[in-house]
């Protein structure tokens, strides 16, 4: 197989591998997003209240959704889980505290859910990528 051919199946895998991450993460979203809705409606609590449970459910059921089928990863589950940890114990602070500044300026809960979301789609892709799952991905039979 040519070198051309190589790149060519590579990038069409990767690109495979971005649609199945989006894929899960949406029903991962559904699941946050349902949740922060029910917490909203349901309670008087104010956002990060709303937040916290609602992303560590949608955390959950991402990495075991994607390090199975996405990244096809056998590497080792505890290291994965607590590299994956690490990213949320910097982008939960922050997204808390962005999502409880934005609500308080008189933003939208339901937007600030959102777009928070979306950066949450990214850059956790990004960091599972080439950081928890980089030299174990399609090791998993």
């Amino acid at each position: 197989m040519s070198n051309e051919n190589k790149q060519q199946m590579t990038a069409k895998q990767n690109i495979f591998q971005v649609i199945k991450f989006a894929l899960f993460s949406a029903s991962a979203g559904i699941i946050q997003f349902l949740t922060f809705t029910l917490l909203t409606e349901l309670t008087d609590l104010k956002y990060m209240y709303r937040y916290l449970p609602a992303l560590v459910l949608s955390v959950l059921w991402n990495f075991t959704f994607n390090r199975r089928y996405t990244f096809k990863s056998a590497a080792n589950v505890p290291v994965a889980m607590l590299k994956v940890a690490l990213f949320y114990c910097v982008f939960t602070p922050l997204s808390t505290w962005a999502g409880h500044m934005l609500t308080e300026a008189g933003i939208n809960d339901y937007i600030v859910e959102i777009g928070t979301m979306l950066v949450n789609l990214v850059t956790e892709y990004l960091f599972c990528r080439f950081v928890v799952y980089r030299k174990s991905m399609n090791t998993r039979k």
